[in-house]
């Protein structure tokens, strides 16, 4: 079955050839934006009453599914583990996934803490992170 989906922005970063693995939430080297295509710009409305996000994006860069299942994180010096015990970004389906702390938006930019993210990445979604203490049933 073939799946397709279209980028709805850019994420701005100060990665040009390396991310971290995971987005670190100090992370200093920013900024980092999300800047959505105008026409989604109205969806943000009232996004800012959350703390955090999760932003979905294309790992656009990464090498590709080799067929493996197993991954050699550089930090296990030759050891491996299961491909989805793993952050590696060669996946059967290249969506990156982080939770960051939204600091601001203006128009259609979306300021946030670290991601682990190669500028220029096409941004997918942006969902509320919601907690148990704030989640709200209708």
């Amino acid at each position: 079955m073939q799946i397709i989906y279209n980028s709805i922005g850019v994420i701005h970063t100060p990665y040009i050839d390396m991310a971290p693995f995971q987005a670190v939430e100090d992370d200093t080297s920013g900024p980092f934006i999300l800047e959505l295509d105008e026409k989604y710009a109205p969806g943000l409305k009232d996004l800012e009453k959350h703390k955090y996000i999760i932003v979905f994006f294309h790992i656009d860069r990464a090498k590709g599914y080799n067929g493996s299942n197993i991954a050699h994180p550089p930090g296990m010096n030759g050891g491996s583990i299961g491909l989805f015990a793993s952050r590696s970004p060669n996946r059967p389906n290249t969506i990156g996934i982080d939770v960051a702390r939204l600091l601001k938006i203006q128009g259609n930019k979306v300021y946030t803490s670290g991601l682990s993210v190669l500028d220029g990445t096409p941004l997918l979604d942006i969902k509320p992170y919601l907690d148990v203490d704030s989640r709200k049933l209708d």
